[in-house]
């Protein structure tokens, strides 16, 4: 049995950092809900990567507070084992800091789930790299709120497959900016269906560019 078994809830508040890194992944593995709790805010950036990549189990991650998630840094973050992030609530997913979502990887990305992906702030969304955007399933992009897809960065949206562009609904292909709109592939653009062009705003059609324009009229 791990001596962290026997901690109080008090007693695991009091760690100092220096303390917190003696920890071994059995001991975090062993922490029960209410001593995973306990942890402040202020304790969470001193655990290492591999503490987290190694102790943090999928079954002890839905009792993780919204502030200890607000704590983690973009490393800790990516550390998550993949299964140990798909079980992350939804509030837990809008609870991380902007600064970490950088470190969500593309395994990571793969695996989110429709509620995760909903509880996206607007915020996060713009945070998102290109290579975090071209990673969502046509799932993921479908479940984008209107706003957040508003927020990803111009060139992530140059970089949406066709398959991400179809999945989009009329009321998301709405929301894009004249400039992003205006950033996706030929490709995409043919990739939009009927009642996709019928969403698109006279601005939008304004904004493309003539090889845009056919390939709308191709496809």
């Amino acid at each position: 049995m791990s001596f962290a078994t026997t901690f109080t809830t008090a007693q695991i508040a009091s760690l100092s950092s220096a303390q917190i890194l003696t920890l071994g992944t059995a001991d975090i593995a062993a922490f029960n809900s209410d001593q995973l709790a306990a942890f402040t805010a202020s304790q969470i950036p001193a655990f290492t990567t591999a503490q987290i990549a190694g102790g943090l189990t999928s079954s002890q991650v839905p009792f993780l507070t919204t502030a200890q998630m607000g704590a983690l840094t973009s490393g800790q973050v990516g550390a998550l084992q993949t299964a140990s992030f798909a079980a992350l609530q939804a509030v837990d997913v809008a609870a991380l800091a902007t600064a970490a979502v950088s470190g969500i990887t593309a395994n990571q990305i793969k695996v989110l789930t429709t509620a995760q992906v909903v509880a996206l702030t607007a915020g996060q969304a713009a945070a998102l790299s290109t290579a975090q955007v071209s990673a969502l399933s046509t799932g993921s992009i479908a479940a984008l709120e209107t706003a957040d897809l508003a927020a990803i960065q111009t060139a992530s949206i140059a970089k949406l497959s066709s398959a991400q562009i179809a999945a989009l609904g009329t009321a998301q292909v709405n929301s894009l900016s004249v400039a992003a709109l205006s950033a996706v592939n030929t490709a995409g653009i043919a990739a939009l269906g009927t009642a996709q062009v019928v969403a698109l705003t006279s601005a939008q059609i304004a904004g493309m560019g003539s090889a845009q324009v056919q390939a709308l009229t191709a496809g």
